[in-house]
């Protein structure tokens, strides 16, 4: 059982990720920016963490560049569904840039989860 933080600023969309994540047998806690994750993994540092990019705050991108300068090794999966501005493919390319672990545009099937958490955590 991994303990996983999820971070994205719709609320529907982080209580319906955590409970696919609990159904996939893993511990979910949940944060809404970039702020707030940090505050989380230096509480207690989860074994994963899945990220939105575009939130306010602290988006995604400043929070994989954070964790990062701090030496984090926090296996991280990237969301995204894009804005009218920015595509998705933009976004998640960016984070792979940066050191990502997987990717996931938005929406995506409980099997891509499961998949994204495989390739996030292989060596």
């Amino acid at each position: 059982m991994l303990n996983i933080l999820i971070v994205d600023d719709e609320e529907l969309f982080r209580v319906m990720l955590a409970e696919m994540v609990r159904r996939e047998g893993h511990q979910a806690h949940t944060a809404s920016n970039g702020n707030e994750a940090l505050r989380a993994v230096a509480q207690q540092p989860p074994d994963l963490i899945i990220t939105d990019i575009l939130m306010p705050e602290k988006d995604g991108i400043e929070l994989i560049a954070e964790l990062a300068k701090r030496g984090n090794r926090i296996p991280i999966i990237a969301i995204s569904g894009g804005r009218r501005t920015i595509s998705s493919e933009f976004n998640l390319e960016s984070a792979t840039l940066m050191g990502v672990r997987a990717t996931l545009p938005k929406p995506f099937t409980r099997e891509a989860l499961r998949r994204a958490i495989a390739d996030a955590l292989a060596p």
